[in-house]
């Protein structure tokens, strides 16, 4: 194959991210004398201000890392909880029957900084002041306006204008739509980063106990103030149509902190594979794997019919098991070890046959009887306003071909340092369509909570305290016990799909990581959507055009409906890591979005 660009190689560090101002702001971090944690949390700062519509301060992140120094790694959950008041007797009170994409019932504690805090706390070196530098930078001065962002915006515009009206202020400059390209700046957001830094270098000289004081101003100072105060009191424009107050609270804040947690990992030959556990979708890719390690991948040959048919229904059977039976493991019991056990894989592989499964369905893990909820659709008003259907959308992205293709929706950043220190993030949420502007912060909450099932007895039903499961999912693999490859993408529910191709393209056919990622990619489409309005299209595999009309012909014949997109266009697999050879750092992203870019030294 011929690849696009080139593999980055280096001595010094590593950085590839969905941004190249963020990749650059790693980098300098690197440079500065900062290790991968420290790098990580710069440009994961950088992301929430160059990439508005894709996450926010007031979204969540899920973050992997591997220090050197202890040979482990470890996942830190930015995943915030529900709010205490969120009950599913709640929502039925308000005549509610399915999480509502956008406003403020489904927002949920803000994750992200207490994450970015807790890496910075425990596996960082550098000041929360440098750290910040940056985003304060960009969030002052201004930076270039993505053609993404400048599109979400055109189309929220008249909302912001008439409802959402410190969104306007904040992103329609002098009451104008601003075009692609433009100098776009953020005060206010800049003055909340500053304010946490001020509070910190306020309450102590010491390094750790500032990141200490710049949590507390967050989640139980004047940024927790100012949330409580926007939720309770104001009614805001939603997507059912109707204005609502929000459940979250200054106290729902004050109690959540973000865990460091032991992930979930899978032995695949030489290689060892760690991802979040099942709060998020991330044991799906381990799922997978276990399911595929039975097949003759190789023989198959890469990008083959019978590669991609294999692949698509290795998909569907992990896929199920994720609809019925992932959730907050502290809430409900997750059988994790008999979905990742051999017996069971193999069970689950015996059911791939040589034509496409339309009916498939989870296992009985344990003897448990499986349940997938069923989403309710929702009918559009009469003569609804376009950017009312973009509010009923739950994925960031406003084009119609952004449910399909994904790679707009959600930022990544991996990082590898001279040491082998391995970082990878996933930011999401707090996007600009997923609720309004909060005035004096500069910045949205998310709205994961639409991600949680109204309706009881599910694994991922709503509760108060609850995680909703994440579709974040960031990845870290040791080769021989040694640090080798991290790397995430962008994409909500088809993530771990289009990251397993680039990893199985690796380690089954021996591809450098830059070739992995322009490799033509595929996902399923059968289950519904996790962001509402939960959208599911049974049997459909999307699939790049790139691929060739001999596979994409054979594949139909196999019963697979396929959808095919443009090439280039399904995900930005973003990768750092170590060469096992010659011990240089490496990285690599995809080309897809024309945005991500990587740097080496």
């Amino acid at each position: 194959m011929t690849v696009m660009r080139p593999q980055l190689t280096g001595t010094f560090g590593a950085v590839a991210s969905t941004h190249w101002l963020a990749s650059a702001v790693g980098m300098g971090i690197l440079d500065r004398g900062g290790n991968a944690f420290d790098a990580a949390a710069a440009a994961g700062f950088a992301l929430q201000v160059v990439e508005p519509h894709s996450n926010g301060p007031g979204g969540d992140v899920v973050i992997s890392v591997y220090p050197r120094s202890t040979g482990t790694v470890r996942v830190i959950c930015g995943q915030g909880p529900m709010p205490r008041a969120a009950t599913i007797d709640r929502f039925a009170t308000l005549g509610i029957k399915q999480m509502p994409a956008a406003g403020l019932l489904p927002a949920t504690v803000p994750g992200a900084f207490g994450a970015w805090m807790r890496l910075l706390a425990e596996f960082g070196t550098m000041p929360l002041a440098t750290v910040l530098e940056p985003a304060i930078g960009y969030a002052s001065r201004g930076y270039p306006l993505l053609p993404g962002a400048a599109s979400t915006i055109a189309a929220m515009a008249p909302l912001f204008r008439t409802e959402w009206t410190e969104s306007g202020r904040t992103y329609l400059p002098d009451g104008a739509v601003p075009a692609a390209g433009s100098r776009m700046r953020n005060a206010t957001l800049a003055g909340t980063y500053e304010r946490l830094v001020r509070e910190a270098r306020a309450a102590s000289t010491d390094r750790e106990a500032q990141i200490e004081a710049a949590r507390s101003a967050f989640y139980e100072g004047f940024v927790a103030e100012a949330i409580d105060r926007f939720a309770r009191t104001t009614e805001v424009f939603d997507s059912t149509g109707r204005r609502h107050r929000g459940l979250l609270t200054g106290d729902d804040l004050a109690t959540w902190r973000s865990d460091v947690e032991e992930p979930c990992a899978l032995p695949y030959g030489d290689f060892t594979v760690h991802k979040p556990g099942p709060w998020s979708q991330g044991p799906v890719f381990l799922q997978q794997l276990a399911i595929l390690e039975g097949c003759d991948l190789r023989g198959m040959g890469l990008g083959s019919v019978e590669y991609v048919h294999t692949l698509a229904e290795a998909a569907k059977l992990a896929f199920a098991d994720r609809e019925a039976w992932y959730g907050d493991p502290a809430h409900t019991p997750v059988p994790m070890a008999e979905l990742l056990a051999p017996a069971y894989s193999a069970r689950r592989r015996s059911l791939i046959g040589d034509s496409a499964a339309l009916d498939p369905e989870p296992g009985r893990p344990d003897g448990g009887e499986p349940w997938i909820p069923q989403a309710e659709p929702e009918q559009p008003g009469a003569d609804e306003p376009e950017w009312m259907a973009h509010l009923r959308s739950g994925l960031p992205t406003v084009t119609p071909a952004a449910p399909r293709a994904g790679a707009g929706n959600t930022c990544t950043v991996a990082v590898v340092d001279r040491w082998g220190n391995l970082a990878v993030a996933v930011p999401s949420g707090g996007w600009l369509k997923s609720s309004p502007v909060i005035p004096d912060l500069g910045f949205a909450l998310g709205t994961r909570g639409q991600t949680a099932w109204l309706t009881e007895g599910h694994p991922n039903s709503l509760a108060p305290g609850r995680r909703p499961r994440t579709t974040l999912s960031p990845s870290i693999v040791l080769r021989d016990g040694e640090p080798f490859l991290a790397f995430g993408t962008p994409g909500g529910d088809q993530q771990d799909q289009w990251t397993l191709q680039a990893f199985l393209a690796i380690a089954e056919f021996g591809l450098e990581p830059q070739a992995a990622t322009e490799l033509p990619a595929s996902h399923i489409d059968h289950f519904a959507q996790s962001f509402a309005p939960r959208v599911s299209r049974p049997g459909v595999v999307v699939v790049e055009r790139s691929f060739g009309p001999a596979v994409l012909a054979e594949l139909e014949k196999k019963g697979h409906r396929l959808d095919v997109v443009p090439e280039s266009t399904l995900g930005k697999v973003c990768a750092a890591g170590v060469d096992p050879g010659t011990g240089f750092v490496r990285a690599a992203t995809g080309p897809r979005g024309r945005q991500a870019y990587a740097v080496c030294w």
